[in-house]
């Protein structure tokens, strides 16, 4: 018995849950709890939690991408035509995610870092807000992509 499609839909399902359960985490959970800090210590938690969480997106983005394109290519469809709706769509908003993510990672991210090494605290906190409105975004998205993945193939679409 072939166990490739099942192991790659599962690698695929756990590294959409890091990434946007990362992003609900910090979006959801950790914002607000850091929310009474002076403007130093909570910009010094987000430069400790930002590294670590990026890496995991990077990590999940390979694994995404990997299992994604290998089930489209060798398994479910057999190349690009002819599959379902809800599988294009699904593609369409994760590259749209990791387009953004990219932009987060080499635009705001790299400022915010820059900015805070200087002790420019308002700089900083500028370039974490913008970093926070991409990330609402691609929280939205994440979610919706889910949706799209998991009730897609219920709905025939």
């Amino acid at each position: 018995m072939d166990y490739t499609y099942g192991l790659a839909i599962g690698f695929h399902t756990l590294a959409a849950t890091v990434w946007v359960g990362g992003m609900f985490f910090a979006h959801m959970i950790l914002r607000p709890a850091l929310a009474g800090l002076e403007p130093a210590q909570r910009l010094g938690v987000w430069r400790e939690v930002f590294p670590r969480f990026f890496l995991w997106v990077w990590l999940s983005i390979a694994a995404l991408l990997a299992s994604g394109y290998g089930v489209l290519l060798v398994g479910f469809r057999a190349g690009f035509g002819g599959g379902p709706n809800h599988v294009d769509l699904m593609q369409l908003t994760g590259l749209v995610m990791m387009a953004l993510y990219v932009q987060l990672f080499f635009g705001p991210w790299r400022g915010f870092k820059r900015a805070f090494a200087e002790g420019d605290l308002a700089a900083a906190a500028g370039y974490q807000t913008r970093i926070r409105h991409i990330v609402t975004v691609n929280l939205a998205l994440g979610i919706v992509t889910i949706l799209i993945g998991t009730v897609g193939a219920l709905l025939g679409a």
